[in-house]
């Protein structure tokens, strides 16, 4: 059966350069073989590549939002969308003083998706960045980075907001399944690292070390848990794409790793790896999370890209991040990418 997901994507994005003006067309639209800007990845608030959301009118925005949509699964187009909303949150939390707004995310496109065999794009912001990448009518999803801030706030206790609150409760549950051995062999230090150790590296040539416990030591129940980590992070993409992923994946030798306190409440840091994966998560808020404040991110990769994962990160207040990321090396397409920062 063949593949709707490139002809939707090739759709959107044709829609979208048709809904542009002139002017904004010319700041949307990149030659594919413009390798800098469209390997660009940057999820601080910074000038970037493309067009300004805030820019287009409303005919603009929603086709940028149609492209993105094709990416996605319904549940991280969700988390998407709240964490372009989050920029007002946390733009009211820095008391309106860095002028943050949910319009400052931006949309490129590379080469022409009318007509060429070849051609990407990028939707990115701040804690938001998603590339896609069509090669002979093959998507491949890399990067896509999340990050979230605020990570969570709370009223009375109770989340009104954690994007990435599903990312750490099933790597606590997993942390929680080990036997002491195992629990020895996954904690690999006491503290977690300042951010992700992949940070927004384009490659990463070797697994990251140490590796952690190998799936093949932990338990049926342990090993369920560590299944459904990574089921989490490929269901970001859409049902085709993770399906293929996972057939991918199957049967490869996966590690588990966690850095810092096991108590909730506290700074923590974990990743899953294995042949043509990498998993990354990071928080570093104060406290291990902030009340008001902490974001989410995700990352992928492209036909025939020789160790090009995804990545994404965030700008915020000291110590108020919370960082998850997925990331992939090699092999002819990109697995999914997560990141709350």
């Amino acid at each position: 059966m063949e593949d709707p997901l490139p002809e939707q994507m090739r759709a959107a994005g044709t829609a979208l350069l048709t809904a542009l003006d002139p002017a904004a067309r010319d700041q949307a639209v990149h030659p594919f073989d413009d390798e800098p800007a469209r390997r660009w990845l940057e999820y601080r608030p910074r000038p970037r590549p493309g067009v300004c959301l805030a820019e287009l009118d409303v005919g603009g925005r929603k086709a940028a939002h149609r492209l993105l949509a094709t990416a996605l699964s319904p549940s991280a187009y969700a988390q998407a969308m709240a964490i372009i909303a989050l920029e007002e949150v946390l733009d009211r939390a820095e008391g309106w003083r860095r002028g943050r707004h949910s319009g400052d995310y931006w949309v490129a496109v590379f080469g022409d998706p009318a007509r060429d065999d070849r051609w990407s794009w990028r939707l990115e912001g701040h804690h938001l960045s998603v590339t896609m990448t069509v090669v002979d009518d093959q998507v491949s999803p890399a990067p896509i980075f999340f990050g979230a801030n605020p990570a969570a706030v709370r009223y009375a206790g109770r989340p009104v907001s954690r994007p990435l609150g599903v990312e750490e409760d099933l790597a606590r549950a997993l942390l929680d399944a080990l036997d002491p051995a195992g629990r020895s062999a996954a904690i690999i230090a006491d503290e977690a690292p300042a951010d992700i150790i992949s940070a927004t590296r384009a490659h990463v040539d070797a697994p990251l070390r140490p590796l952690g416990v190998p799936a093949d030591r932990l338990g049926p129940t342990g090993r369920a848990l560590l299944d459904q980590v990574v089921a989490l992070y490929l269901g970001r993409l859409p049902p085709e794409l993770a399906i293929r992923e996972a057939r991918r994946l199957d049967g490869g030798e996966l590690h588990f790793a966690w850095a810092g306190p096991t108590r909730p409440g506290q700074r923590h840091y974990y990743r899953v790896q294995g042949d043509d994966l990498l998993i990354e998560y990071d928080n570093t808020t104060e406290g291990g999370e902030q009340p008001e404040g902490g974001p989410p991110l995700q990352v992928g990769g492209e036909p025939g890209a020789e160790r090009h994962p995804a990545t994404v990160a965030a700008e915020r207040p000291p110590s108020t991040t919370a960082m998850a990321r997925a990331r992939r090396w090699g092999g002819a397409s990109a697995a999914a990418d997560a990141v709350a920062a």
